[in-house]
């Protein structure tokens, strides 16, 4: 049976200009952490070339090396051509999955989020697992799967700053928002509903403004959501919300501070100043950058279903992130995703990996 490269189709031309000139291969996770071409950007552009013209057939060693990227875009940055690898990685693994080529942690995931509502077929609903009912409110915050029944400590810490700086909140009845089905291929014509419910749940209660504190969801609402639904409200990460306040904060001292840019606020969405902003207001902070930050950052490992499918590969590359940051005390990040993965990584290092509201809701 042919392989339908219904997606791939769309980006056609955008393959055909890459040059192979290998400018990627400085800064791809997953080549740094695999080591062969085929696991990097060029080498996957490659591939993507044999299944549009049917010179390769779909099989294991082509699965596995389209689904060790992490989606982190740094490749994106680095191209001279100016080629949206992500794009054609994440269309490429559209035509995988419409052919049957899913790794079976995936469609776990998948198909937990399409019967539950999340990715870890919890059964507890979201009332429930937060305490919260869902009220009229003109700012509503957006907790996502993972904080929700995984990193309890960034919601718990969330709702605590929005009460403390008695904020008119609510949170909403929400679902998935669909960032795991995209980024690993699943098809569009269920991933758009989700959207969909979670967008008329927002405006159900009357909200203006939607905070997010997970760097996934974040780049969801603000861009991949209008590219299918209306989108009707501000949407604000939990950083970009608290630079706009005058926190009052307790000091931290005797500690260096550095800060881990997320790949999905900061390279796929351009959110770097809002979080320093942030981490400054803290009186007596001993703040210092690590060599690669900003949209320069190295990925820790942790997206494009990377970590679900292929943990050592996921590990290796929060390592060494984590040596990056061997001069600080403490790592702050601003996704669960990253504090998770960075946090298992760790081993015997002594560095602490911390979510930024979890520090501010300590210091407010």
């Amino acid at each position: 049976m042919a392989f339908d490269v219904k997606n791939l189709e769309k980006v056609r031309h955008a393959v055909d200009v890459c040059t192979m000139c290998g400018f990627c291969k400085s800064v791809c996770p997953s080549f740094k952490a695999i080591g062969w071409d085929s696991a990097l950007s060029r080498g996957r552009i490659v591939l993507t070339y044999g299944l549009l013209n049917g010179d390769l057939e779909a099989d294991e060693s082509v699965v596995r090396n389209m689904y060790t990227c992490t989606t982190c875009a740094d490749c994106v940055r680095r191209c001279p051509s100016k080629v949206d690898i992500v794009d054609i990685i994440e269309l490429c693994r559209a035509d995988l999955v419409a052919n049957g080529h899913i790794l079976p942690k995936h469609k776990a995931m998948c198909e937990s989020i399409l019967a539950d509502g999340n990715p870890f077929a919890e059964k507890t609903s979201r009332r429930e697992a937060l305490g919260r009912e869902p009220r009229k409110a003109k700012v509503g915050y957006f907790v996502g799967c993972t904080a929700t029944y995984r990193s309890k400590k960034t919601a718990a810490a969330t709702l605590s700053i929005l009460e403390k700086l008695k904020v008119d909140f609510t949170t909403v009845d929400e679902v998935c928002c669909g960032s795991v089905m995209q980024r690993v291929g699943w098809s569009q014509d269920d991933v758009t509903p989700l959207m969909q419910k979670n967008v008329d749940s927002i405006k159900a209660m009357g909200v203006e403004t939607l905070v997010l504190a997970c760097a996934g969801c974040y780049r969801m609402f603000k861009h991949e959501y209008p590219k299918y639904v209306d989108v009707p409200f501000e949407v604000l990460h939990i950083t970009e919300f608290l630079a706009r306040q005058e926190l009052k904060l307790k000091p931290i001292e005797g500690k260096v501070i550095t800060y881990h840019d997320p790949c999905h606020l900061g390279r796929h969405c351009g959110i770097y100043d809002e979080p320093r902003q942030v981490i400054r207001q803290i009186p007596g902070v001993d703040f210092r950058e690590m060599e690669y930050n900003r949209n320069l950052s190295h990925c820790c490992g942790g997206g494009g279903g990377v970590r679900s499918a292929y943990p050592e590969e996921s590990m290796d590359i929060a390592s060494t992130r984590l040596d990056e940051a061997e001069f600080a005390d403490v790592i702050i990040s601003t996704c669960p995703f990253c504090v998770n993965n960075l946090s298992a990584a760790k081993g015997d290092r002594k560095i602490e990996v911390r979510d930024l509201v979890e520090v501010i809701d300590e210091l407010l």
